[in-house]
């Protein structure tokens, strides 16, 4: 798939610009404060119904108005679907397919793919389990978008038996309707678990080869899933084959039995898949904290490059989106990234000069400068044009 057009209306620093592409290569070059990462993150946030660089929508309205707008033509196997997202301010977002209106927002994902690689992504060496459970639930949902109604199913009973906890804890009540909610977490976090466990097994042979690419000097990478719950960690170990859902829901729940004094003593929830994390390993030690700088960005690159050819792989070719990285990478890095991004349907780079683009990325050259968005050169075409709207 590829996208064709993206118009953006008060979306961050951008009041309008209205952009075309074609598949292969295009490149939006501007100095740093232009506007030009706010443009791709517009097409993640499509894919994704989340930015790559906040955790909420809030500071995705440009300053002073009440709502952005982001709408882009996807074009699948030759068959062309608009998709729009009204960001609100203070109200639920709306979307709508193809002009007409849909129930929810989860409904426009898998519309647009994409695998977003951008400087924020040390977080996922370097960074705290959550920013590596938000990268195996994002390439769970880009797989089969129903993954997005599982893990909001799993948010719903979590807040809602966490807040059982805090009054457990405060009143020294009766805890009887406990039960029931053990239940329903369990359920639903087996759900989740069993989904990142296959995941997990995936995903795993792709990040060593990538790595392996990108780093052949270095010790090999590894990446597995670990669960708080003894019984349930077992099951990520490499050899392990995948259980099912109810077998997971019986051990989180036995697990949240044999520790519900400690959660009703803290008031919050020990047992589930919010509490996990994705291992990754750097020869026979763990990557976080051990890694170089540099080993860190090859194992990040790694990460999405190994999503990039799990779906390339089932058949949901996404848009690849390099986001400012160009620079942050040493030659060796840049041309591997060059030639994983050479096999891509559509390449989206942002660069704060064509220098730092690998050569072997020619394409359309867009210039984001003061507000405007202008395409310069086609390689091997004809020049074009875009619009934009003042820089906020």
């Amino acid at each position: 798939m590829y996208v064709r057009a993206l118009s953006v209306t008060d979306f961050r620093s951008w009041e309008q610009a209205d952009l075309t592409f074609e598949p292969g290569v295009s490149v939006l070059v501007g100095a740093n404060g232009q506007g030009k990462t706010n443009l791709v993150e517009a097409v993640g946030y499509l894919a994704t119904l989340a930015s790559h660089r906040v955790a909420g929508d809030a500071p995705l309205i440009r300053r002073g108005a009440s709502s952005a707008t982001v709408r882009a033509v996807a074009v699948n196997e030759g068959r062309e679907l608009t998709v729009q997202v009204e960001i609100a301010s203070g109200r639920a977002n709306r979307a709508r397919v193809n002009r007409a209106p849909v129930r929810s927002p989860r409904e426009v994902l898998g519309i647009v793919r994409t695998v977003v690689f951008a400087p924020e992504d040390l977080a996922l060496v370097r960074g705290d389990p959550g920013e590596r459970r938000r990268f195996l639930d994002e390439l769970l949902v880009a797989r089969a978008p129903r993954w997005a109604g599982v893990r909001a199913d799993y948010d719903k009973v979590l807040r809602q038996r966490s807040a059982l906890l805090k009054t457990a804890r405060n009143a020294r009540g009766d805890t009887s309707t406990l039960d029931v909610w053990d239940a329903h977490l369990a359920r639903a976090g087996a759900a989740l678990v069993t989904g990142r466990l296959e995941l997990t097994a995936a995903l795993a042979p792709h990040v060593r080869q990538a790595y392996a690419e990108v780093a052949p000097e270095s010790e090999p990478v590894g990446a597995r899933y670990r669960s708080r719950a003894e019984s349930v960690d077992a099951l990520g170990a490499p050899e392990a084959e995948v259980p099912s859902a109810e077998d997971v829901e019986a051990m989180l729940l036995e697990e949240m039995r044999r520790r519900r004094h400690q959660e009703i003593e803290r008031g919050v929830c020990l047992v589930g898949p919010h509490r996990d994390d994705l291992e990754l390993t750097l020869g026979e030690g763990p990557a976080k904290g051990y890694a170089s700088h540099g080993e860190s960005w090859s194992l990040a690159l790694a990460l999405r490059l190994g999503a990039f050819e799990l779906l390339r792989g089932e058949g949901s070719e996404p848009v690849l989106v390099l986001d400012d990285v160009f620079a942050e990478l040493d030659v060796r890095r840049r041309r591997a990234l060059a030639r994983t991004a050479a096999r891509a349907e559509q390449v989206l780079v942002t660069a704060a000069v064509d220098d730092d683009v690998p050569d072997d990325l020619q394409g359309a050259r867009y210039v984001v400068d003061s507000g405007t968005v202008r395409e310069m050169t086609t390689i091997g075409g004809t020049t074009g044009g875009g619009s934009g709207g003042p820089d906020a």
